[in-house]
């Protein structure tokens, strides 16, 4: 006949057990998350640009990555900068009637536009629809084993994939960027003058009142960082997909996430850092 107190410490010992399994598994995904995954970004990151220098450069790829970029990117590029620069144009052009100063409106829409809207709006469409069709991409070829064959035969998958792809973001989002900065410049001229009333001879006598030449290239750095950083995390994560299809769908849509979340980051540091060594321009 069994005692009912050893039963009871038997339960207690193998609830315990299970506790601390279950902490022991919260605890190396925290680990993994916090340290591993970020040092296993760095070091393809530094074997990446390794890659860069090694003879030769695979243009034909490149070319067709950043045809492929562009043909997916230009158009929903212009119908979001329409948009986002009338709003622009709207808040801040009420904003500056209330304080009197109703000239400087094309000013405002300059600096508001061309430094901070053109790169973060192109840098999200280059991540959502260019990174993530490359982590797809890469991450199908990963399932498949083909990244095993080039590994077998000697070749260099960063070399041959990434490194093109990656370059072919940072290329693209140039130009990008500066379809933007044109295309959320007219559209704030038309609301601005359409809906708002404005002159458009005011709208553009103000545009060089704050902005400077300084703003245009930080913004152009914004954006050839952002295309980097896109390219970047796509191929890690396509380069680690797991679990077949399901484990690629997975991928893309934490290459999206994770690309959303650095760009934010970066965007923030650059600001900062540009505007405690670049002296701005009075009225």
């Amino acid at each position: 006949m069994s005692t009912p107190g050893i039963g009871a410490n038997q339960r207690g010992g193998k609830k315990g057990d299970g506790s601390s399994g279950t902490l022991q598994k919260v605890g190396d995904g925290a680990a993994n998350i916090a340290i591993k995954e970020p040092g296993r970004f760095f070091a393809l990151c530094l074997d990446t640009f390794r890659a860069m220098f090694v003879w030769p450069f695979q243009w034909r790829e490149f070319v067709q990555q950043a045809w492929f970029i562009v043909s997916v990117t230009v158009v929903p590029t212009m119908l979001v900068a329409i948009p986002f620069g009338g709003i622009l144009s709207l808040q801040v052009g009420g904003l500056i009637r209330q304080l009197g100063a109703q000239s400087f409106t094309g000013a405002t829409a300059v600096v508001a536009i061309v430094r901070e809207a053109s790169p973060l709006v192109t840098s999200l469409l280059v991540a959502g629809a260019a990174g993530s069709a490359m982590c797809a991409d890469i991450g199908s070829r990963k399932i498949r084993e083909e990244i095993d064959a080039m590994e077998v035969l000697g070749i260099n998958p960063l070399h041959r994939l990434v490194v093109p792809r990656m370059l072919a973001c940072a290329f693209v989002a140039l130009f990008l960027n500066g379809l933007v900065s044109v295309v959320g410049l007219i559209g704030g001229y038309v609301f601005n003058v359409m809906l708002q009333d404005g002159t458009p001879g005011a709208y553009l006598a103000s545009f060089n009142a704050i902005a400077q030449l300084p703003d245009l290239l930080q913004a152009e750095f914004k954006a050839f960082v952002f295309g980097i950083t896109a390219g970047l995390v796509a191929a890690y994560k396509g380069l680690n997909a797991k679990g077949g299809p399901k484990g690629v769908g997975d991928a893309v849509n934490q290459t999206v996430v994770i690309t959303f979340m650095l760009l934010f980051l970066e965007n923030f540091l650059i600001s900062t850092l540009y505007f405690q060594f670049i002296p701005q321009k009075g009225m």
